[in-house]
């Protein structure tokens, strides 16, 4: 449990190709919650970077492992989630799931478990999902998809997810119109903050 007296270390990990998408847009209100709260934010634009999918080699799970063999961006971002109290994690749903971009990230997190739940690094954490799609709701959309498959990933490791928001959007910055989501995205922001709730 993140301990409310220190500054506390939030990454946000967008994985859309647009910065100036919708779920990066959502995204940046729940981290606007978050700074109001004192917490210290580094966003993270997966699209940028140069993860390799997962290799299915299991080396992170071998005795003695030292981490994930693939040598590439994602070394850079483990200690980052490794130090943080709590991830935001956003995404368009494109194709009726999550983002390539996102589920590459999540794949290659298989390298942060550790069969002893309280000894993977994002046991304890806070998660909060921000996703958007161009399809009337969340069913038909196939965002549904990709909301269960955080339920199923962070409930396996431990992590606490404190809220998802997500909502219909398809011009880039359409969803800035959708006042209330915007509320609930701030508001989810500051409850990624243990303690520090205005």
């Amino acid at each position: 449990m993140p301990n409310s007296n220190k500054e506390n270390k939030i990454i946000a990990l967008f994985g859309s190709p647009r910065k100036k998408g919708n779920s990066t847009l959502l995204a940046n209100h729940i981290i606007i919650g978050a700074e109001s709260q004192g917490a210290a934010v580094e966003s993270i634009y997966l699209n940028d970077l140069d993860i390799t999918p997962c290799q299915g080699c299991y080396a992170c799970q071998m005795e003695d492992s030292q981490g994930c063999a693939v040598d590439d961006d994602m070394q850079g971002i483990y200690p980052k989630i490794v130090e943080a109290d709590a991830l935001i994690i956003a995404s368009p749903v494109y194709w009726f799931n999550m983002s390539a971009q996102t589920k590459i990230f999540m794949d290659r997190c298989i390298a942060l478990y550790n069969q002893n739940p309280e000894e993977s690094a994002l046991y304890g954490k806070n998660i909060a999902i921000a996703m958007t799609y161009g399809d009337k709701d969340v069913f038909c959309s196939g965002c549904i998809n990709a909301l269960r498959t955080f339920q199923d990933a962070y409930n396996f490791v431990g992590a606490d997810i404190v809220g998802m928001v997500y909502g219909s959007a398809e011009a880039p910055g359409e969803i800035a119109a959708n006042a209330g989501l915007i509320q609930d995205a701030e508001a989810l922001g500051k409850k990624l903050v243990p303690g520090k709730q205005s």
